[in-house]
C-alpha cells in the first residue's frame, strides 16, 4: 500500500478535473513487459497513474467523471493470480480513495456509456518525444488511447495539465524526496569512505544496491552509472563492468527510489593519486556547480537561467583551454544543466516561464574530454523555495 494517504490522490484527481473541465478523464497503468521467455521485468508504474491513484500494479485503469471516480481492475485469470498475485479490490479502494472498483467487463461498459454521453474524453496522449527514443513505448497507455479513439469523437491529451500539477511538489512529496535523497547521500558517503578498497565498477554498484534495499528503498530510481575514466564520457554508461585503474576518476550517478519518489545525485571521486589536470578539471566543474545553484530563485526566468548557465560553462571551458571553436561547447558539455525531479527521475516542470516555489530540479554541470579520458559531473537536487532555494543533497560534499 502507498505511504501516501488516500486524500493525496483524491486531491490530485480533483485538481486535474478542475484544469480540464467537465469531460471525463480515463488513464491507464503500465502493463508488464517481457524480460525473457515467459518472465516479465520487475514492474514500474506510469508516473501520472500513480500520482492520481497510488496503485502500483499493472493494467489497471482510472475513470473520472465529475466528482466521481472508478478504478477498473485487470482481467487476471486464476493461474496468473496464483503465480503473480494481484492487488485486491478493497486494498485498491483504500489506497486510492476512488468511489468504486469495477471488474474488467463492468469497466468496459462504463467507458462505452461515457462515450454515449460525451463527445470528448481526456487521457495520456501520444508521447510527442517518441521519435527521439530508442525504445518502444509501454503498451498500456498506447492501447487505451487507441480504444478511446475508437469510441469517442474527440480524444484530448491531459499530459500538459498533469505536468503542471506535478511540477509543484506538495509538502508530503517533498518529505518523501528528502528521505530518498538522505538515503542516497548516506550510501554515497559510505562508498566514498571505501573508495580505495574497490577493484571494479560493479563492486561499487553492489554496495549502493545493498544500502538502498537494506534501508527500505524500492531500489534504484534509474539504472546506476558507475563510470571509470573514459567510460564517464558515455553519458548513460550503465555496464558498470570494468576494473578500476589508479589515477582515474570514478563518476557515480545514482539515486534511490523511496516511497514512490526519486533521488538523482552525481559525484566524481578520485581512485588513487590524480594528475594535476584531473584536479583542475574537477575544481572547475565544482566552482561552476555552486555558481549555477546560486542562480536559482523563485521568479527567475527559465530561459534567462539557461542563458546564464551557458555563460558560466563557456567561461569554464575557456579556462581549461577546451573552447577553441563554437562547436566545442557542446562537444565538452553535451547535456542540459537541469531537469525536473519527482516521481520520475526526469519529471517535467510543465514548461514554465519562471521558476516557482515547490519545484524540484537538478543542477548537473559536467565536462567530458574523451581525448584525455576525463569525465567529471557533479549533480545536486534543488528545491525552489519562497526565499530562494534549498539544496536537498547539500550534506554530501562535492570535493574529490
Amino acid at each position: 500500500m502507498s505511504i501516501m494517504q488516500k486524500d493525496f490522490f483524491i486531491s490530485n484527481r480533483a485538481a486535474l478535473r478542475e484544469k480540464v473541465g467537465d469531460d471525463p478523464i480515463i488513464v491507464s497503468a503500465y502493463t508488464l513487459l517481457q524480460r525473457s521467455g515467459d518472465a516479465a521485468f520487475k514492474f514500474e508504474q506510469e508516473a501520472n497513474f500513480w500520482y492520481l491513484t497510488g496503485i502500483d500494479s499493472a493494467d489497471w485503469k482510472l475513470v473520472i467523471e465529475g466528482e466521481r471516480s472508478w478504478l477498473i481492475a485487470p482481467d487476471v485469470d486464476e493461474v496468473h493470480q496464483i503465480f503473480d498475485g494481484s492487488i485486491a479490490a478493497d486494498e485498491a479502494l483504500q489506497t486510492s480513495g476512488v468511489d468504486m472498483v469495477l471488474n474488467f467487463s463492468e469497466g468496459e461498459k462504463l467507458m462505452a456509456d461515457l462515450a454515449s454521453k460525451y463527445q470528448k474524453v481526456f487521457t495520456i496522449g501520444d508521447d510527442p518525444r517518441k521519435g527521439h527514443y530508442d525504445f518502444a513505448l509501454n503498451p498500456g497507455p498506447v492501447q487505451l488511447l487507441e480504444t478511446l479513439q475508437a469510441i469517442f469523437a474527440t480524444v484530448n491529451d491531459c499530459r500538459s495539465e498533469l505536468a503542471k500539477l506535478r511540477a509543484i511538489k506538495k509538502p508530503e512529496e517533498i518529505e518523501q524526496m528528502k528521505a530518498a535523497i538522505a538515503l542516497t547521500v548516506e550510501a554515497f558517503d559510505k562508498v566514498k569512505e571505501n573508495m580505495q578498497s574497490y577493484t571494479s565498477e560493479y563492486e561499487i554498484e553492489a554496495d549502493f544496491s545493498y544500502a538502498f534495499r537494506k534501508n527500505g528503498a524500492k531500489g534504484h530510481a534509474y539504472d546506476p552509472i558507475v563510470a571509470m575514466g573514459k567510460n564517464a564520457c558515455t553519458l548513460h554508461y550503465v555496464k558498470n563492468e570494468d576494473d578500476l585503474e589508479a589515477g582515474q576518476f570514478v563518476l557515480l550517478d545514482i539515486g534511490a527510489r523511496y516511497n514512490g519518489y526519486a533521488a538523482d545525485i552525481t559525484r566524481t571521486y578520485a581512485f588513487g593519486k590524480m594528475s594535476d589536470r584531473h584536479v583542475v578539471v574537477h575544481r572547475a566543474v565544482e566552482t561552476a556547480h555552486h555558481e549555477i545553484i546560486a542562480l536559482l530563485q523563485p521568479g527567475v526566468n527559465v530561459k534567462e537561467y539557461f542563458h546564464k548557465v551557458d555563460e558560466i560553462m563557456i567561461a569554464t571551458l575557456h579556462e581549461l583551454g577546451l573552447l577553441k571553436e563554437k562547436s566545442d561547447y557542446r562537444k565538452y558539455f553535451p547535456h542540459s544543466i537541469s531537469h525536473g525531479l519527482g516521481i520520475d527521475v526526469h519529471d517535467s516542470l510543465g514548461g514554465p516561464e519562471v521558476f516557482q516555489p515547490g519545484m524540484v530540479l537538478t543542477v548537473e554541470p559536467g565536462i567530458y574530454i574523451p581525448e584525455e579520458g576525463i569525465g567529471v559531473r557533479i549533480e545536486d537536487d534543488i528545491l525552489i523555495t519562497e526565499a530562494g532555494n534549498e539544496n536537498l543533497s547539500h550534506k554530501l560534499s562535492t570535493s574529490l
